[in-house]
């Protein structure tokens, strides 16, 4: 049954990713040059250390979205409800996952792929240092 679920839960999704629209690169840094969009990276604070980020990007894990949409999460959507939220990950897949979820919500989405495309495409990053560890 825990088997049956799981395989229809990652159907949805499946199925839901596929009405999210993808957008290049180079596309989403235009439209976030313009201010008509946002650049989200949902990969997780371990990953933005290592590899850096995409130069315009609000940072928000997908662990968090999971947690109910935890953390800066809700204040975030609530400031971003006129633009579209343009996300990516390291692969795409997770992205396209809270890309899926949010256009349940009505919120514009595309799909920016996975980091390694922004680099691709020559796109400015930055770093980005991790937190201090907590006592």
């Amino acid at each position: 049954m825990r088997r049956l679920l799981t395989l229809f839960s990652l159907s949805f999704i499946t199925a839901l990713a596929a009405d999210v629209p993808p957008v290049t690169p180079v596309a989403a840094a235009k439209l976030v040059a313009a201010g008509t969009a946002v650049l989200v990276d949902v990969r997780e604070p371990a990953e933005w250390a290592e590899t850096g980020v995409a130069a315009p990007a609000v940072l928000l894990p997908k662990s968090a979205f999971d947690a109910d949409q935890a953390g800066d999460w809700k204040p975030f959507l609530e400031k971003s409800r006129g633009k579209e939220i343009i996300l990516y990950c390291r692969s795409g897949r997770r992205s396209a996952a809270v890309a899926a979820v949010l256009a349940t919500q009505g919120f514009t989405v595309a799909n920016a792929g996975g980091f390694k495309d922004w680099q691709a495409a020559g796109l400015p990053v930055r770093p980005v240092t991790p937190p201090p560890p907590k006592n």
